[in-house]
């Protein structure tokens, strides 16, 4: 499916699941808890906060290589929404991507996702796990 037909199908609207694409076009489902959306929230108030002319945005659809990826919680320049304005899902990341780390998170599925959000164009990653310690990687 292509994911203009997967946001705009009746069926897939209003559910309780972040929604991605794999490669194949395939729809992957992915449930999450409150405590996970409300640390999302917690984290996009503090980039709001502190970004000066910069935005945050929660739930951001990214094209990878391995289809449309779906971070947690983005922070992008002014620059950066300009040159992407209305795309869905953006064909490049926002130079910081935060994904909030749960108990079903395996670290090679992180590094692999993150990898594919470096190859778009993310500077650095955060990664708060539920104890508020935080991994973080800059491009190399």
């Amino acid at each position: 499916m292509e994911w203009r037909e997967v946001v705009e199908h009746p069926s897939l609207k209003d559910l309780p699941f972040k929604i991605e694409t794999n490669a194949e076009g395939y729809i992957m489902m992915v449930a999450a808890k409150n405590r996970h959306r409300l640390y999302q929230a917690r984290i996009n108030a503090w980039f709001e906060h502190h970004g000066q002319e910069n935005r945050a945005m929660q739930e951001c659809n990214i094209e990878t290589s391995d289809g449309v990826k779906v971070a947690d919680v983005v922070w992008g320049s002014v620059e950066f929404f300009k040159r992407n304005r209305d795309s869905d899902p953006y064909q490049e990341s926002p130079e910081v991507v935060v994904e909030v780390i749960s108990p079903s998170n395996s670290e090679n599925a992180r590094k692999r996702k993150m990898s594919l959000y470096f190859d778009r164009g993310a500077n650095e990653d955060f990664y708060p796990l539920s104890t508020l310690r935080s991994t973080h990687t800059k491009k190399h």
